[in-house]
């Protein structure tokens, strides 16, 4: 990356954080290699708490510039105007994705909104903080076409979908993933929206292992699914995602409707669409939903996809 654009990454957050509701948000979006020289930057607005994420190791020169940079924001109108608390600086790049704050005090667990749902962070030992901000626009699908449906969130993750689901009137959520951990945070997410928790099931379970459990409690309405393009001894995307969608015709009630999302650069829209036709031809492609605008990419197939199936 390169000290010398620098200026432009600050041109960029500016006007994206002047822009900003009172929201959790992506402000700068390196990786979607629409600035050349600055492919391996992000920075997030927490409400009130600046992330910057660098990538790929760089030279002293332009950490040193970043750091100026942010000082610089530190002190204009517009971060007192927005109630700036804190800035940090995340090496993603370097093990255990350490962290640098440069101004205030860093709130680790932040409780912020999304479309007025509210989520606790987990900002700083984690590379990732508990909620992926490019599937705002899944959750609000969801959110609005939930109501009275059964719903099954797959690789649930903070349930993040079982949230916006309830919060648009679903009957009953089920979330499984294999961290009893993630689960948990989940929950906490449902309580912090005073949403009632017995509508809200939470399976600690290897998916693969356990379809007797979860078709128990179908059929669904709507089923989400929003693996991890890898993770060791449990998902392979390319050899593990077809096993999930030939599953889908056991546990889809008539009528009912799949979101099956992929966020690898490395597999394009038509794995999903050739998948399903493969392994589940009942269901018909019906649209992409967008990516939120703060996320486009040079080349769209490369970034986050979300194809619904009916």
């Amino acid at each position: 990356m390169q000290a010398t654009k620098l200026p432009i990454f600050f041109e960029q957050v500016n006007q994206r954080l002047s822009a900003a509701p009172n929201e959790v948000r992506r402000l700068f979006h390196g990786r979607g290699r629409q600035f050349e020289g600055l492919e391996q930057l992000t920075c997030d607005w927490v409400q009130g708490q600046l992330i910057v994420a660098i990538f790929k190791q760089v030279d002293e020169p332009f950490i040193e510039a970043l750091k100026q940079g942010l000082v610089t924001l530190s002190e204009s109108e517009l971060w007192q105007q927005k109630q700036g608390q804190a800035m940090v600086v995340q090496y993603r790049f370097a093990e255990g994705a350490p962290s640098e704050v440069l101004l205030g005090e860093l709130d680790h667990q932040p409780i912020v909104e999304e479309s007025g749902l509210k989520y606790q962070l987990n900002i700083g030992r984690n590379q990732n903080f508990g909620l992926f901000l490019d599937m705002r626009f899944g959750r609000d699908w969801v959110k609005d076409n939930a109501k009275h449906k059964n719903v099954l969130n797959l690789f649930a993750y903070t349930c993040g979908f079982s949230v916006a689901a309830i919060a648009g009137g679903a009957d009953q959520v089920v979330n499984v993933d294999m961290s009893k951990g993630s689960l948990a945070k989940g929950r906490e997410n449902h309580k912090l929206n005073g949403h009632n928790i017995n509508q809200v099931k939470f399976l600690g379970y290897d998916i693969f292992r356990s379809w007797g459990k979860i078709k128990k409690m179908g059929r669904y309405d709507l089923i989400v699914i929003d693996p991890p393009s890898f993770q060791k001894g449990s998902f392979a995307l390319t050899k593990d995602y077809k096993r999930i969608l030939r599953k889908l015709p056991d546990l889809l009630a008539e009528g009912g409707e799949v979101i099956a999302c992929v966020n690898s650069p490395q597999v394009t829209s038509q794995f999903l669409i050739d998948g399903m036709k493969e392994e589940a031809p009942e269901l018909n492609f019906i649209e992409r939903l967008d990516n939120p605008p703060e996320f486009d990419d040079i080349d769209p197939e490369a970034s986050l996809k979300v194809l619904r199936f009916q």
